[in-house]
């Protein structure tokens, strides 16, 4: 997990700044960005993807990580924006306000399979979250604060959706309270034209 920190470590750079997002698929709210400083040679265990851990383990590791980190940042970009330019576009925004809130200029960034718009040496790594320590780190702050927002704040503020559970992905039962309430101010509108589509094909 740390090849790649490794090898710019060599080169005597410190400030190696591993990116990521999470939210790119989901239905309803924002997509969030993480980036994070880590210290040079420290070694984070049982780091991975963060989709493949426990909720229990996330949590752990954003307490470890933001306390240890030597700068870290996150970025959210909403619904209606989204919309506005797509959610590539606006996973790329996240990415590179999350670098900018950092409070430094990053050496080298290490980035999950995309390109940040910002002019600082780069590599894309694909699933460099299961293959970058720095990069995982990121996708760990970045899926505790989504999933955190859609538990704590999102459920309330739109009870009978189910968020706190499924988290705005497009499950079963977030596709049957969408077919029963519609959706809400936060849902992604360019998203939902072929589910209510598709809904009303069958109906």
């Amino acid at each position: 997990m740390l090849q790649f920190e490794a090898a710019l470590w060599a080169q005597g750079l410190t400030a190696v700044a591993g990116i990521d997002e999470v939210g790119r698929g989901c239905l309803f709210g924002d997509v969030v960005a993480a980036a994070v400083i880590l210290p040079r040679g420290w070694v984070l265990e049982g780091i991975n993807d963060s989709k493949q851990l426990s909720e229990k383990k996330r949590n752990e590791l954003y307490e470890e990580i933001t306390r240890e980190a030597v700068a870290w940042s996150v970025s959210r970009i909403d619904a209606g924006v989204i919309d506005r330019i797509n959610i590539r576009q606006a996973s790329r925004l996240a990415m590179k306000q999350a670098v900018l809130g950092l409070g430094l200029m990053p050496d080298h960034l290490l980035v999950d399979a995309e390109t940040v718009d910002l002019d600082v040496p780069q590599t894309g790594i694909i699933k460099g979250d299961a293959l970058s320590q720095s990069i995982g780190a990121a996708s760990v702050v970045a899926k505790v604060t989504r999933d955190r927002l859609c538990a704590e704040v999102w459920d309330a503020l739109y009870p009978g959706y189910g968020l706190a559970s499924h988290k705005g992905y497009a499950t079963k039962e977030h596709r049957e309270a969408l077919t029963r309430l519609g959706p809400t101010p936060m849902h992604r509108q360019s998203f939902l034209g072929n589910f209510f589509a598709v809904q009303q094909e069958l109906f």
